[in-house]
Order: C-alpha cells, then sequence, then structure tokens
C-alpha cells in the first residue's frame, strides 16, 4: 500500500504571509494526520519563505504522537539544514539539489557529478538513524548509482508526468516512469514521488508497482480550496489505498 505524505510548505507559506502564527502549521498538521494521513512533509529552503528550520522539532513532536506517522524532511543539504535533520532525527530525509532562491524543485540530482558529496551525508543521516531518499530524474541513466551511494530509497521528481498527463507524450513518458521505478526496485531501493501529482493524475501514476510513498501538497491545498478538505482527503486516501 501507497503512504501519503502531506507536504505543509504552503500552509507555512500563508503563515508567513501574515507574520504570526496563522494558519497554524502544527496545528494544521495534526488535523491532516487526524483525517488519515500516513505522514508529513516539509521543505525548509535557505531563506525560509515557507518552511522553516524551527518548524521541523516541533511538526516532529506532532507526528510522534500518532504511531505510525512518519516525519519527511527534504531540502538541499547544506549545513544548517542537515543540522536540524541530525538532532531532530525525523523518519526521513529526502535530499533536493535545490539552489538558493529556486522557485520549485525543478530536477533531481546529477548523481555521478555529486557522488562523494552524497556519499558522504548519505553516511552521515545512516549514522543519525535517518532513513535517506534522493530526489532523481526519471530518465538517469545513473539512477542505480543512488543504492551505491548509500540511499535507502529514490523520489521520483514526477512534474514530466505531470505536465504530459493526457497528451500524445503521456504513455511514453509513464512507461518511462514505470521503467525508471523497476530498475530501481531490482537495485534494492525504495521508490516514492512526488511533484504536481493531482487527484487527476495520480491513479495512473499509481499503477507502476510498489511506490512506498507519494508526497502531495500544492495541489491538495488547492483542490482542498475548491473542494474542502475533507472530501480531498478522503478522496486521496482511497486512490493510495486502493494500490
Amino acid at each position: 500500500m501507497t503512504k501519503l505524505s502531506v507536504n505543509i510548505n504552503k500552509i507555512a507559506l500563508l503563515r508567513n504571509s501574515r507574520g504570526r502564527n496563522f494558519p497554524d502549521v502544527a496545528a494544521f498538521s495534526e488535523r491532516l494526520l487526524r483525517l488519515g494521513a500516513e505522514g508529513i512533509t516539509l521543505h525548509p529552503r535557505p531563506d525560509q519563505r515557507h518552511a522553516r528550520y524551527s518548524d521541523v522539532g516541533e511538526l516532529q513532536a506532532v507526528v510522534r504522537a500518532h504511531p505510525g506517522a512518519e516525519l519527511n524532511v527534504e531540502g538541499n543539504p547544506n549545513d544548517e539544514f542537515l543540522a536540524v535533520v541530525k538532532r531532530v532525527r525525523p523518519t526521513q530525509c529526502t535530499l533536493v539539489p535545490d539552489e538558493p532562491g529556486q522557485l520549485t524543485s525543478d530536477h533531481g540530482w546529477d548523481l555521478a557529478k555529486n557522488e562523494a558529496k552524497l556519499r558522504k551525508i548519505l553516511h552521515e543521516l545512516k549514522e543519525s538513524g535517518v532513513r535517506s531518499s534522493l530526489f532523481v530524474d526519471y530518465d538517469d541513466p545513473h539512477l542505480t548509482l543512488a543504492r551505491e551511494l548509500g540511499a535507502d530509497r529514490v523520489e521520483l521528481y514526477t512534474e514530466p508526468y505531470a505536465a504530459n498527463f493526457g497528451s500524445p507524450e503521456s504513455e511514453r513518458i509513464f512507461q518511462g516512469f514505470r521503467a525508471a521505478a523497476a530498475k530501481a526496485q531490482a537495485a534494492g531501493l525504495g521508490v516514492n514521488a512526488g511533484h504536481d501529482l493531482n487527484l487527476d493524475n495520480l491513479p495512473r501514476f499509481l499503477e507502476i508497482p510498489s511506490i512506498l510513498e507519494v508526497s502531495i501538497g500544492h495541489a491538495l491545498v488547492v483542490e482542498s480550496l475548491e473542494l474542502g478538505i475533507e472530501a480531498v482527503m478522503a478522496r486521496y486516501l482511497a486512490i493510495v489505498h486502493s494500490r
């Protein structure tokens, strides 16, 4: 069964826009977990324009109150980010090659180019007891190198799938993601997925076997504005639990 981890960055962005704790990110995460989310994801960037490094410890306490729930902290592994992760020890840390000021994640790691850097960081995460995941492109020819570097999982960057969903290229790209997942799994890697997945394109994507976790935030928040958070959470859980 695939787990749903809700990315709370957009809730944090709303909070930061008014300069006070409203909406309350921890309280909102608590509500999501009570509605059935199996995890909470946050992605603090160096400028902390939405999720903040200070949110990590608070959300860890929220998640720990829900047996079986997981906290996934993702981001570019600068010194401050890694210090927070090693101190708080979330269930999972997803390393993402974001540049400072980048609007949103838009590519996976060049695994071959960053081999030495990633190997060191992945070792540190393992020593801290934190499950590791690398944000990767589905068509990276060095995909299985993630396992050799010490990663536990990869997260497939799904924007190419989402952007082409329903287009003439849709089936070709979907099959590329299916092949990438199979390749990673054969190498001993767990497979997560995320970026621009939504209620419309998620069912098809989860025809790929053994996707362990999907991280969804932006679309879920927008859909909740339209349909209500209870209805949206129920629909996502019905999709992920049917696989």
